[in-house]
């Protein structure tokens, strides 16, 4: 008699219970997302062929398509607008992740409500608290409107017989960890629950032409939590950022299909609720009679918005051994660097045995290497314990070679500087465009640049004043 042959429906297969990556055999690793210990075996499945079936709407020339039905509506909160690209698209799915207690629940509550009409109604499902909860959030920020409909569901199911009953325009799910299908094995907020119910809710919203704005959860890294299919699966991810400590909020664009990724929303989060801010420079700035050592204005780009922004730093004599190095809103790796060239390149000798303390004013977080020059600028200003001139701003990228380079924008960075009222700009070589009455010296290293430092009130270094004994 002879042997059966081993069929492929005999075979076991095995998939990792993180991201669903299928394999034949047994790893103890994931090559995919790199867990160790999910790879279990689970059988293969059987081989399927698909058939033709009815199609449900008849392919049309692209010219033919009717556009109008895809036209944007705006959330009546014009900076989120502004990260969307005009408002919201019947049918899009919107992520937006962000921190614990940064301020998501409260700025798409009042989206809800300034989106609700008789015409479009808005629902609100929250899945983290109760129903009494949101209510005493929505009279804080005066949230309150006949067509918003709120309901505390944590099941699926339920959920999709709210969207039946209430036929709303405009979907708010807080959030879509805490929803879970009783027809999927596992614990809300799980890979498979995450993926099955953002899946449903997007398949509704694309049939009925309703647009959904999904809250999701972040990990420590800052990073969108669940599976990076539900990035893919949406069609806008918002990040939410901001320091808890802080007033400033930015909602950021990292996908959009309906628009640009260049735009930023900054948002003001304060007792009353959160607003937009259509000018958010003041809260970056510490306006003062006559200027103090240690601070110098820059201007950054968000996006495609220049925000004017102000560095300190403060050095003092150190106790210990090894000196500090403390920042905030600041990148420590390009403190240190600017540290360094300013001993190299600039002959400050007197911040190696110091401590050396840098900040942000507001909050704000400066990343890009245009502000560099300013950096550097502060740390020498505190250095010498001399100011710098009044109304200056410092643009630019410093090399390890005390070189200033050119930044993108600088023509934009400069308009902003003089709209509020800044006269005078150490900016790289060959800036292009200048504000008539604004103006601005081009340099091409640090040397040139420390040059702005009055001499006059310049306190020695400890090495040259023992070189002149």
């Amino acid at each position: 008699m002879a042997a059966r042959t081993k069929t492929s429906k005999d075979r076991p297969s095995y998939r990792c219970t993180e991201c669903g990556w299928q394999t034949a055999k047994w790893l103890g690793r994931c090559p995919e997302c790199q867990a160790w210990g999910t790879v279990e075996e689970y059988g293969a499945p059987a081989v399927r062929t698909t058939t033709p079936g009815r199609v449900t709407t008849s392919a049309l020339p692209i010219g033919q398509v009717d556009g109008r039905q895809a036209t944007a509506r705006p959330t009546g909160v014009p900076e989120l607008d502004r990260v969307l690209g005009g408002g919201l698209v019947p049918g899009a799915v919107v992520l937006v992740a962000g921190e614990p207690g940064v301020g998501k629940s409260t700025l798409l509550l009042d989206v809800a409500a300034k989106s609700a009409s008789e015409e479009h109604k808005t629902l609100y499902i929250t899945g983290e608290e109760s129903a009494s909860q949101v209510r005493l959030r929505a009279d804080r920020i005066k949230a309150i409107d006949d067509h918003l409909y709120l309901a505390a569901e944590t099941d699926l199911s339920a959920v999709l017989g709210h969207l039946d009953a209430v036929k709303p325009s405009l979907l708010i799910l807080d959030s879509v960890q805490t929803v879970a299908s009783p027809e999927i094995d596992g614990a809300p907020g799980g890979m498979a629950q995450v993926r099955e119910v953002a899946g449903a809710l997007i398949r509704a919203s694309k049939e009925r032409g309703m647009a959904t704005l999904l809250v999701g959860h972040v990990t420590k890294d800052g990073a969108i939590a669940g599976p990076r299919l539900l990035e893919h699966l949406v069609d806008v991810v918002l990040h939410f950022e901001g320091d808890r400590h802080a007033r400033l909020r930015l909602v950021r664009g990292v996908k959009n299909r309906y628009g640009t990724t260049d735009e930023v929303g900054c948002f003001e989060l304060h007792d009353e609720g959160i607003t937009g801010l259509a000018d958010p420079s003041g809260l970056f700035l510490t306006r003062r009679a006559e200027p103090v050592p240690g601070t110098c204005l820059t201007v950054t780009l968000e996006g495609r918005r220049p925000l004017v922004a102000e560095v300190q730093a403060l050095t003092v004599d150190s106790q210990i051994p090894s000196p500090r190095r403390t920042t905030s809103g600041l990148e420590t790796s390009r403190v240190s660097m600017m540290l360094a060239v300013l001993e190299q390149r600039g002959r400050i000798s007197a911040l190696g045995k110091r401590d050396i303390y840098s900040a942000t004013v507001g909050g704000v977080k400066l990343s890009e290497p245009a502000a560099d020059l300013a950096v550097a600028l502060a740390l020498a200003s505190a250095a010498s314990d001399t100011p710098l001139p009044k109304n200056l701003v410092a643009i630019g990228e410093v090399g390890l070679a005390g070189e200033v380079r050119r930044v993108t924008g600088v023509q934009r960075r400069l308009s902003e500087a003089h709209r509020l009222g800044f006269t005078h700009a150490l900016v790289p070589a060959d800036p292009g465009r200048v504000p008539d009455g604004m103006k601005v010296l081009e340099v091409a290293d640090m040397g040139e640049a420390l040059r702005v430092l009055p001499r006059s009130r310049r306190r020695e270094a400890p090495r040259e004043a023992e070189d002149r004994r």
